[in-house]
């Protein structure tokens, strides 16, 4: 007979190291994160709580430090370890963008640029920098808000792949409404920075549009 406890404040952990982190529930991963429950509250009990006040793990995982510590059962603590969580997947998905692949094939960038972009409630234009290998150099957010042919302007980004020595560039940009198809100004965006970053013999790669479920890619489509 095993000696491990079966209290509801250890079991989420004891699963975990015995039968491995792929077979805990979404309220049991989080119950891990959590350590603890509050008076009157056994850490699973929170955990669910915390799901359903979130609408589910990916709200909770996005919410802002105050969103959290603004929830019953969530203080200080608790709230940094669910925002460190999130902060190692993200350097997690940085680190797997420096590994030498070709960037603009990579799993790990698609999986980046969600976590980066999916839950801004505007639109928000970046460019992934590229060495001549399309070795990431950097990841750049460079314009807020309604993204059209005004609002982002190809003399910055010519001048950051300047400065960055760049090679060449992955143009990047959400749809806050979760659609991630292309639009008409997408495309002509994507059309006049292709021109403009020519001039310096930098490439435009790639253009991709992050939605909520998927992340179109231009060269994919055949649009680049």
């Amino acid at each position: 007979m095993s000696n491990l406890t079966t209290t509801d404040e250890r079991l989420p952990r004891e699963k975990l190291l015995v039968e491995g982190a792929g077979v805990l529930s979404d309220a049991e991963l989080i119950a891990v994160f959590l350590g603890t429950g509050t008076r009157g509250a056994s850490v699973m009990t929170l955990a669910a709580q915390l799901l359903k006040d979130f609408q589910g793990i990916r709200g909770l995982v996005t919410a802002s430090h105050q969103q959290l510590t603004s929830t019953k059962g969530l203080g200080p603590a608790k709230s940094a370890a669910i925002l460190a969580a999130r902060e190692l997947v993200k350097r997690y998905l940085e680190t797997g963008l420096n590994r030498g692949e070709t960037i603009a094939d990579s799993d790990a960038m698609r999986d980046f640029l969600r976590l980066q972009l999916r839950e801004s409630p505007s639109e928000v234009f970046a460019c992934l920098f590229l060495d001549n290998q399309h070795r990431l150099i950097a990841y750049e957010e460079l314009f807020f808000g309604t993204i059209d042919g005004a609002s982002v302007h190809p003399r910055e980004i010519v001048r950051k792949a300047l400065n960055h020595n760049a090679a060449a560039v992955v143009l990047v940009h959400n749809h806050p409404s979760g659609v991630a198809e292309p639009s008409q100004a997408d495309r002509r965006i994507t059309e006049r920075l292709q021109s403009a970053l020519a001039l310096i013999d930098v490439r435009v790669l790639d253009h991709m549009v992050v939605g909520d479920l998927e992340v179109v890619s231009f060269a994919e489509r055949g649009l680049i």
